[in-house]
């Protein structure tokens, strides 16, 4: 998979996460699933959001 700022490397999705996650060792603690999701999802979004801002300050850059 590629990511957004063109470079090639492996990144799980965040179905494969989960996934990871549910069938990990030991009992599941719902509160320290749902932590670990909610700190996953705001990591993705940061990045996700820095991506499009890399983007947008290169299109600028490029049409000056």
């Amino acid at each position: 998979m590629t990511s957004q700022t063109g470079g090639s490397h492996t990144e799980s999705t965040l179905h494969d996460r989960l996934n990871a996650l549910l069938r990990g060792p030991g009992p599941l603690d719902k509160r320290a699933l749902l932590a670990t999701l909610d700190a996953e999802i705001a990591a993705r979004e940061f990045h996700a959001y820095k991506a499009g801002w890399n983007d947008a300050m290169a299109e600028l850059r490029h049409a000056s």
